[in-house]
């Protein structure tokens, strides 16, 4: 089959890092990213079957991984050589089309009893992810055993696919995945109706977040932070109240809140500030500008990925704030499963808007060159388009 994989070499890795992650070289000859025939997955057991990609997004965190930017704490939780891609919308041999649900807990791994976290209903805590019918991966796309949605076939198990309703476009179930982080999330931070919430970040796990927000908690007041005027108006029509640069974030905040700022222009802070902040930029400057607006008792959920960053401890130890990593998806508290809500939510919120350009396998440097620069461009999710090669033999 057709498929981009990611084959970790210590040179190419160390030639990404020395330039930065610089287009030419992460997608390159002397990359990490190889598109080529590979063997098909097997299936691993009872209760997998294949699954044909039709459309599979690029993610932020599959950026990170292939400019070298990714933390090192995932080497021990990922196998290689692997093929990418756990956005994934395509078809099972039946003709069902279905969005996976990239998880690789003990239930797909064939290990019992679960381990505590996958038996309370969280397999993205899975404390197993080396174990069991596959090989250490802590989702579909990150998994020697199981393929990736940017190949022509992977393998899931039944347990992780979920039926696309037939109104749901391919352009917006895509983007389901992302969204059951972002529902996620949204429910761990549990807004409630008097305070004031900051989004930072209005890539797509931002723009989702507050999608979700404004649906499921909203709150007094919901502020995004956005760089680009095609994420201002996504935020806008998905739910926020007001729109910020990060130029003037600090002011407008202190504004929204009545707080007091001091410090100079490179290193502002508010006395007071916001009640809530979803961290979706990933990134130590966002997680530091957050716990510097956001008021003492406050909390702060990082939703985008982070890597090895510097922040400042001093406010989060001085406002007593809670910090919180937000991953995956699972069973949330009234009982349902993550995905099962997103996968409600998908048809009002017009997912297909934010879909696009979608690429050909064959033109994946392209593909990850223009992610990389999606909001300067005018794009929120860059997908692959493998919808020609979905026949079955």
């Amino acid at each position: 089959m057709l498929a981009v994989q990611f084959i970790r070499s210590l040179p190419a890795y160390a030639l990404v890092r020395a330039s930065r992650g610089h287009p030419a070289v992460a997608t390159g000859d002397l990359s990490m990213l190889h598109l080529g025939d590979v063997e098909e997955p097997r299936l691993p057991g009872p209760g997998w079957v294949r699954v044909r990609p039709g459309l599979s997004g690029i993610c932020g965190s599959d950026l990170s991984a292939i400019t070298g930017h990714a933390s090192r704490y995932l080497d021990a939780l990922t196998s290689y050589p692997f093929v990418p891609g756990h956005e994934v919308v395509g078809v099972l041999e039946d003709g069902t089309r279905v969005v996976v649900e990239p998880a690789l807990g003990c239930r797909p791994r064939g290990l019992e009893p679960p381990c505590r976290p996958c038996a309370e209903g969280m397999p993205g805590r899975c404390e197993r992810v080396t174990e069991g019918v596959v090989g250490a991966g802590l989702q579909i796309g990150y998994c020697a055993d199981t393929g990736g949605g940017w190949g022509e076939v992977l393998v899931a198990h039944e347990s992780q696919l979920h039926q696309v309703p037939a109104g749901l476009p391919d352009e917006a179930a895509v983007l389901v995945e992302p969204l059951a982080c972002c529902v996620h999330a949204v429910l761990q931070g549990r807004a409630a109706p008097e305070e004031v919430v900051v989004v930072q970040g209005a890539g797509t796990i931002g723009l989702l977040t507050v999608a979700a927000v404004r649906r499921l908690t909203p709150p007094r007041r919901l502020i995004c932070v956005a760089k680009h005027p095609v994420q201002r108006e996504h935020a806008l029509r998905l739910g926020a109240d007001q729109v910020v640069t990060p130029d003037r974030l600090f002011q407008r905040l202190r504004f929204a809140t009545g707080a007091r700022r001091l410090g100079g222009p490179d290193r502002p802070l508010l006395l007071g500030g916001v009640d809530l902040t979803f961290e979706c930029t990933g990134s130590g400057r966002g997680l530091d500008e957050a716990v510097r607006f956001t008021r003492a008792g406050g909390r702060v959920l990082c939703v985008g990925m982070p890597g090895r960053e510097e922040v400042d401890w001093a406010p989060i130890w001085q406002r007593e704030l809670t910090v919180t990593g937000s991953y995956a998806y699972g069973t949330e508290r009234d009982g349902r499963r993550t995905f099962e809500l997103a996968l409600e939510l998908a048809p009002e919120l017009e997912l297909e808007r934010l879909a696009g350009p979608l690429f050909p396998l064959g033109e994946y440097r392209r593909a990850v060159a223009y992610a990389r620069a999606a909001g300067r461009l005018g794009a929120v999710k860059v997908a692959f388009d493998l919808r020609d090669r979905q026949g079955w033999d």
